[in-house]
């Protein structure tokens, strides 16, 4: 970084914050209104103030489908129509630039009641709902988010069954892959045909890992994790071509699911690409688990998801002697410039201007806004993972958005899933974990065999170095 404080490097940098809460949907409070929460809200917005010297103007929220449009094609919810005008009039009043996610997780009941995104006709509807919502807001809102995330829908739902439990379809469930990156093609081509004025872009989880040991396979199992976690679903959006494995082998394009155009409008640039970030993963070679992985205990959850991953080439363990948050999630600063480097190193100049969403504390103990123990906690992690993006953003990763997402949204997930992994072991004890949702453990993907194959890195990872061990 040299000289060059924080605020130079972040000075052409649009800051805002976002919330999961749907806009659309009946409003709990008057202190809610405008869809802008209090609190911790202004606890963030704040935080980026004080670090970097810019006031956040973004605020980003749900629209969501299931209120605007409840009983099926061609009718729509007037009264949730109304709310949604009435929030993002209320956001420009105080000054802040709206933005809509028009996906987060869920369907109408009329959609996800049936096939949900293992039916193709899913893709074609949500484009209807993005063109009418453009017609309706496209003059009000900054920037659009097609869907909050492609991996949990079509990964974490339709294969493994994860949310709701007991849906999974394990192989079977690939073609939702295809049809949710099909959908955020239609969806920004749809948006840009209504003629909305703001950016358009989609959400891809960012997946970044490090060898557990010195073993070399262990980067190769880094780069599978990554290859299953961003190449399946960035392939196709940059380089218009679904992920292909070593053999030849494209699990998506063998479930015959692709028509011919598909991969056109999946790859059709958009303004921008937002990536949401959560925490590392610490990775090994299955044939090294046993030796960096307890068999029992409190890592038993862990060791069930590791059946899983395994079959893809890599599996996962806990970081020893890491500072974690309350969930459980480890706290390694440089962990998102380092795999934002990655990113980097496979697609180079392909990558789109990068907007870093639902990036925060992750920390349900530290939202306390009268907390200054917690406040100068919070913010010295923000200062130490804004300083290594700093040095990655030097070498070319253009940056151009960052937002600050709650850390109480989506706390059920949180809470059911990722802390019961047990990604990181606190000094001097066992990570608390909720009980096992056993009947996802033994259905889904954990019930039907899948190639073992984990794909070739794409050619522009040939050569390229791994993230260091910590």
């Amino acid at each position: 970084m040299g000289n060059r404080s924080l605020h130079d490097h972040f000075r052409d940098v649009d800051w805002g914050v976002a919330t999961a809460e749907s806009i659309a949907a009946p409003v709990a409070g008057p202190d809610c209104a405008g869809g802008v929460a209090p609190g911790h809200f202004r606890s963030w917005a704040d935080d980026i103030t004080a670090l970097v010297g810019s006031v956040p103007t973004g605020h980003r929220s749900v629209l969501g489908w299931p209120y605007v449009q409840p009983d099926g094609p061609g009718s729509w919810d007037r009264a949730a129509l109304d709310r949604c005008d009435r929030a993002i009039d209320g956001m420009l009043a105080r000054g802040l630039r709206p933005g809509l996610t028009l996906l987060h997780r869920d369907l109408p009941d009329w959609l996800g009641g049936s096939d949900g995104w293992l039916a193709r006709d899913t893709a074609l509807r949500f484009a209807d709902y993005a063109a009418e919502m453009g017609r309706r807001f496209g003059d009000r809102v900054s920037h659009w988010i097609t869907s909050t995330d492609l991996g949990a829908p079509a990964v974490a739902e339709c294969m493994a069954g994860m949310s709701p439990s007991g849906r999974g379809h394990g192989a079977a469930g690939i073609p939702a892959v295809h049809h949710l990156l099909l959908a955020a093609g239609l969806g920004a081509t749809a948006l840009k045909a209504a003629g909305v004025s703001g950016e358009v872009g989609t959400t891809v989880g960012l997946v970044g890992g490090y060898p557990a040991t010195d073993d070399p396979w262990d980067r190769v199992a880094v780069e599978r994790l990554e290859a299953w976690g961003n190449r399946l679903f960035l392939d196709p959006m940059l380089l218009g071509e679904h992920m292909t494995g070593e053999d030849g082998y494209s699990p998506i394009e063998a479930s015959g699911c692709v028509r011919p155009g598909d991969l056109e409008t999946i790859s059709t640039p958009q303004d921008m690409l937002a990536l949401s970030w959560h925490l590392p993963i610490r990775v090994t070679a299955p044939e090294n688990l046993p030796r960096v992985l307890p068999v029992l205990g409190c890592f038993q959850a862990l060791n069930d998801v590791n059946s899983l991953l395994k079959r893809l080439g890599f599996a996962v363990v806990p970081f020893e002697k890491v500072e974690a948050t309350s969930l459980g999630w480890p706290i390694v600063p440089e962990g998102l410039a380092d795999a934002l480097a990655s990113l980097y190193s496979c697609y180079l100049d392909r990558l789109p201007p990068l907007h870093l969403v639902d990036n925060g504390m992750s920390d349900p103990d530290d939202v306390d806004e009268h907390d200054e123990v917690g406040r100068a906690r919070r913010r010295a992690i923000l200062r130490a993972r804004l300083t290594w993006l700093a040095g990655v953003m030097d070498y070319g990763v253009r940056v151009r958005g960052y937002e600050y997402w709650s850390v109480l949204d989506n706390l059920g997930w949180k809470l059911d899933y990722s802390k019961l992994y047990g990604l990181s072991v606190p000094r001097g004890r066992a990570p608390a974990q909720p009980p096992i949702p056993r009947d996802w453990a033994r259905t889904g993907a954990f019930a039907e065999p899948r190639r073992p194959s984990a794909g070739r890195p794409h050619a522009a990872l040939a050569g390229r170095g791994t993230a260091r061990t910590l």
